[in-house]
């Protein structure tokens, strides 16, 4: 029976738990939220030398961080040419170079840390599924190798063998990308923080943050935590008075759904090199490998409420790509969500003197996630904005109008595109 469960953590053995917050307590820096994000910030400044308490309102890796699909991409969904339009030349170069390096940077820290992630590191595939993506494909290459990224395009016989099937005629392998299990990452990333003598208390909502002269109090239902600054790294999972920050971007689900695990010569050719791809139709579909090899599918959407539709869509995409897999035993489905933003580009914000935040990370939270949490640490240590990848955004000014009517409006329509990709209107 299919199960409504994230795979992820049934992957996992050592589970660590931890404490609720029940006394008041004193910290260099106190950070909410328990995802990449605030666990790469919490391990960086305790490396440095600092006192740090992580609140998190539910259990690590209970967001979007344990709930991701698991690619480790390079860059955003937007190509470097276009973060140049947006945010000038120099910062866009400079944003690029940054999220170019993060793979490298998560697979680093998994390395340093000790983490038992389950990553590949054989890169990822954007997979064209017609002329017109082909041409993006082409045209994403170019940009790149100018840059120095270490990609390539397929074509024939090696896109085939690469993807596992002949659906797709050109893909474009970035090399420096690969695959994790996103809540073995963050579990590892929260019990390297502790080693290093973080205090992380979990279902510790925070509930109020209040300026006592130079300092910060946050608040939780049964303690406190008293820090010089404070880091919120809740992103799409925000709640209680800092909802401001919500206004900054709109919510986008994003479901999956596994197999059992798949044996046998037709099942390996399926990423025979374990990739991590997506395609480019107008609601991509990500497709993956786990370590036991399952074969997972995920699009954009929330499929409470439209299960017979998304799973009739896992079928068709299943036989659209891999047919000769034949039915196919679905073991598990579960979704999330991500902010969003028109420009594909991350916010970051100082709402007050010693508080910073992060949001809209736009489906990429593994890498940006990681990268922010560094660069966050890096600041808070010498108030130098040099070290962060893009200046601070205004809250006021960065509010998405209608967001949630956007919200609505697009969750309604990617649910009537997947009917029509069931139907055959669409492809």
């Amino acid at each position: 029976m299919l199960a409504h469960q994230v795979l992820w953590p049934t992957l996992v053995d050592n589970i660590t738990t931890f404490p609720s917050l029940n006394q008041n307590e004193k910290s260099d820096v106190c950070i909410i939220g328990g995802g990449f994000t605030g666990l790469s910030a919490a391990i960086h400044l305790a490396e440095a030398g600092y006192s740090v308490s992580l609140i998190e309102g539910q259990t690590i890796g209970s967001g979007g961080s344990g709930r991701n699909v698991g690619l480790v991409n390079a860059g955003t969904w937007a190509q470097p040419d276009e973060l140049n339009k947006y945010l000038g030349e120099e910062q866009g170069e400079k944003l690029t170079k940054a999220l170019g390096d993060a793979p490298k940077l998560v697979f680093d820290t998994i390395d340093r840390l000790g983490i038992q992630a389950q990553d590949t590191r054989t890169g990822n595939l954007h997979m064209a599924h017609n002329r017109e993506a082909e041409q993006d494909v082409d045209s994403r290459y170019a940009q790149l190798t100018r840059r120095g990224a270490d990609v390539e395009v397929l074509t024939g016989a090696k896109c085939h063998e690469y993807c596992g099937t002949t659906s797709i005629q050109k893909a474009l392998l970035d090399k420096r990308a690969g695959t994790v299990n996103p809540y073995a990452y963050v579990m590892g990333l929260a019990q390297a923080a502790k080693r290093l003598g973080v205090k992380i208390y979990e279902n510790s909502p925070s509930t109020e943050i209040e300026k006592q002269q130079s300092q910060w109090i946050v608040k939780t239902e049964t303690g406190s935590v008293i820090a010089d600054k404070v880091v919120l790294s809740t992103n799409a999972y925000t709640q209680g008075e800092w909802f401001d920050l919500l206004q900054t971007i709109y919510f986008v689900k994003y479901y999956q759904i596994a197999s059992e695990p798949l044996q046998g010569a037709v099942a390996d050719k399926i990423l025979p090199y374990k990739n991590g791809s997506w395609d480019t139709r107008l609601a991509l579909s990500s497709i993956r490998r786990d370590k036991d090899g399952r074969l997972l599918l995920g699009t954009v959407g929330g499929y409470e409420g439209k299960e017979a539709i998304y799973r009739s869509w896992a079928n068709v995409m299943a036989k659209k790509y891999f047919p000769e897999l034949g039915e196919i035993n679905w073991q598990c489905q579960w979704s999330g969500q991500f902010g969003f933003t028109q420009d594909h580009i991350m916010r970051i914000f100082e709402p007050q003197p010693g508080i910073i935040a992060a949001t809209a990370f736009n489906g990429r939270g593994i890498t940006t996630g990681t990268l922010l949490g560094k660069c966050f640490a890096q600041y808070l240590q010498d108030d130098d904005r040099t070290k962060l990848p893009l200046p601070f955004n205004e809250i006021e000014s960065s509010k998405v109008s209608f967001r949630n009517a956007r919200s609505a409006f697009y969750d309604c329509g990617i649910a009537l595109y997947h009917a029509g990709q069931c139907l055959k209107v669409i492809s």
